[in-house]
């Protein structure tokens, strides 16, 4: 027993002092308020979260970071899980095609934006390729309407190459026999894929969703660099918004209960996500 927890004693104090304390002392902030004018703390309990219910900022960021998740989650595997089908398969230039598509993943994140950035321009890349088909001329970041979808496409093109290497992965582990027993029982290409596939491919699956909806619930720098939260707050994510009241209003005790707020969202998201892959199983 004591070996067993001397191994485990850095692992444990590592745990303790890197997230059981730091949890410790923002749930204890978020329940003070310091006062803007006399810099004096209060205890106020509940009454942060009670004023971040009242404010329609905290409202529809809320409302535009399910909206958010909602549409490029479910976006992000599909066309991870078609591309993974797709890149399994043996014909010429598969692999150039693959490092094509995780080639993203080599560029850090604020760099992609700086370069979508310049291309949602309104004399950038899109826009003149718009242009030669006779399109006219989009806002893109300025308009309110596409905005949020100018993230989800960045946010895609940076994310879809990095989990499908995972669902590639899992993929491979499945026996070839299988699908050479399901062929030579007549069974075409979808029903390979339903009924072999996707089953064995569940557990890589679980972890690409619950990995996919925490990454795009912190979403934050692309936010920052491409729209700071606008135009007219339809970009203004819940992580963006904790940013606002921390640094730029310097409210750091609110900011704090909306990231309580924030974790409890992401856990029960993450509970329930578990909950129906497993009744599946």
């Amino acid at each position: 027993m004591k070996v067993a927890l001397a191994f485990l004693a850095p692992a444990l104090v590592a745990l303790l002092a890197l997230r059981l304390i730091p949890a410790g002392i923002a749930i204890g902030s978020s329940m003070r308020h310091t006062s803007l004018v006399t810099g004096e703390t209060s205890f106020v309990g509940l009454g942060n979260y009670a004023t971040l219910f009242d404010d329609p900022t905290f409202l529809q960021s809320v409302k535009v970071t399910l909206v958010f998740s909602l549409i490029v989650n479910p976006l992000q595997i599909a066309v991870a899980l078609a591309l993974a089908v797709l890149y399994t398969r043996k014909f010429a230039g598969v692999r150039f095609l693959r490092s094509l598509v995780i080639l993203p993943i080599a560029v850090p994140p604020a760099v992609s934006a700086a370069i979508w950035s310049v291309a949602y321009r309104p004399d950038g890349m899109l826009n003149a390729v718009l242009h030669v088909l006779g399109i006219p001329q989009q806002p893109f970041l300025t308009s309110p309407q596409q905005a949020l979808w100018c993230l989800i496409v960045l946010l895609s093109w940076i994310g879809v190459g990095y989990w499908m290497m995972f669902l590639i992965a899992g993929m491979q582990d499945i026996p070839r026999a299988l699908y050479e027993a399901a062929a030579i029982d007549g069974a075409s290409s979808w029903a390979r894929f339903w009924h072999v596939t996707l089953p064995l491919l569940r557990r890589p699956l679980a972890f690409v969703l619950v990995a996919d909806t925490v990454s795009n619930f912190l979403v934050f720098a692309p936010v920052q660099m491409l729209t700071n939260g606008g135009p007219q707050g339809s970009t203004n994510v819940t992580m963006f918004d904790i940013f606002t009241r921390a640094y730029s209003v310097g409210d750091l005790n609110l900011a704090q209960a909306e990231v309580m707020l924030l974790v409890l969202v992401v856990l029960a998201v993450v509970i329930v996500q578990f909950r129906l892959l497993r009744a599946k199983d």
